[in-house]
C-alpha cells in the first residue's frame, strides 16, 4: 500500500479504539487478499476464518477421519490443538503443533472442506473461537463465510465483498497459478458455495451490510472500495 494512500485514508486516522471490521462472501471474491491488505492500512490484526476450516478438515483427513461420520468431525474440532496468526505479515497455521500453513491450500482440502463447514456442531465451536480471537484483538479484520452475520454481528463495519461468476473463476485460477481445469475450478468455487451456503447466507447482504462488487476492478481498486466502504460506516 503506497504512503500517500496511507496518510489521506478517511480510516486510517481512526485513533485506537477498537474497531472490528467483517468481511464477508463467496470463493474467489478476493477476501483473503484484500481483508489482509486492509488489516495492514489500519494497523489491524487479520483472522482468515477460512483457514480455520481447512486446518480441521487437514486434520481430519490425516487422521483417517470418517467425512461422513458428523459426531466425530464435531469430537475433532473440539479436540483440536488449533493455532492461527493475526499478523497480516506473517501467514502461520498450526494444528497439533504442526504447521500447515501451505497444506491445507492444496486442492484435496479445499475439495473436502464443506464437509467440516457444513457440520452444525463443527461451526458452532471454531464460531466460539474466533469471537474469543475477536475480542482478544483491539483492531481486527475478520473474514470469512458468516463473519457479518454469525461471528461478529456487531463489527462496527460489515461488508459483503462479491464478483461476478466469471471474475471468482478467473481469479482463483489465477491463484492457483493454472494448475486447476474448468472443471476443477468450477468444484472448487461453485460447488462449495453450493454446498456451504446450505448453512449459511453469504451471497446476499444482510441488514446493515455494506455491499463491495468487485467485478470490474482491479485489486488496488477493490482495497480502496472496502476502505470506503469502511469510513461510511465508522461515521455512522
Amino acid at each position: 500500500m503506497d504512503q500517500e494512500r496511507m496518510e489521506s485514508s478517511p480510516v486510517s486516522t481512526l485513533n485506537n479504539d477498537q474497531l472490528v471490521i467483517a468481511i464477508d462472501g463467496p470463493s474467489g471474491s478476493g477476501k483473503s487478499s484484500v481483508s489482509k491488505a486492509v488489516a495492514r492500512e489500519l494497523g489491524a490484526a487479520y483472522l482468515d476464518t477460512g483457514a480455520m476450516y481447512r486446518a480441521i478438515t487437514y486434520s481430519v483427513l490425516a487422521d483417517g477421519t470418517d467425512l461422513s461420520d458428523a459426531n466425530a468431525i464435531a469430537q475433532a474440532v473440539r479436540d483440536a490443538q488449533l493455532e492461527i496468526s493475526v499478523d497480516p505479515d506473517a501467514e502461520l497455521v498450526e494444528i497439533g503443533g504442526v504447521d500447515v500453513t501451505a497444506a491445507i491450500r492444496e486442492p484435496r482440502i479445499s475439495e473436502q472442506v464443506s464437509t467440516v463447514a457444513t457440520n452444525l456442531d463443527a461451526r458452532a465451536e471454531l464460531v466460539r473461537r474466533q469471537q474469543e480471537i475477536i475480542k482478544a484483538n483491539l483492531r481486527i479484520v475478520a473474514e470469512g463465510r458468516d463473519i457479518t452475520t454469525v461471528v461478529a454481528p456487531d463489527a462496527d463495519a460489515r461488508i459483503l465483498l462479491t464478483a461476478s461468476e466469471e471474475a471468482r473463476l478467473r481469479r482463483r485460477g489465477l491463484q492457483l497459478g493454472g494448475t486447476q481445469n474448468d472443471s476443477q475450478l468450477a468444484n472448487q468455487v461453485l460447488a462449495r458455495d453450493a454446498k456451504d451456503s446450505t448453512v449459511v447466507n453469504f451471497t446476499k447482504a444482510a441488514d446493515g451490510v455494506m455491499t463491495v462488487d468487485s467485478s470490474d476492478l482491479d485489486f488496488e481498486q477493490t482495497i480502496a472500495a472496502v476502505l470506503d466502504a469502511i469510513s461510511t460506516a465508522t461515521k455512522n
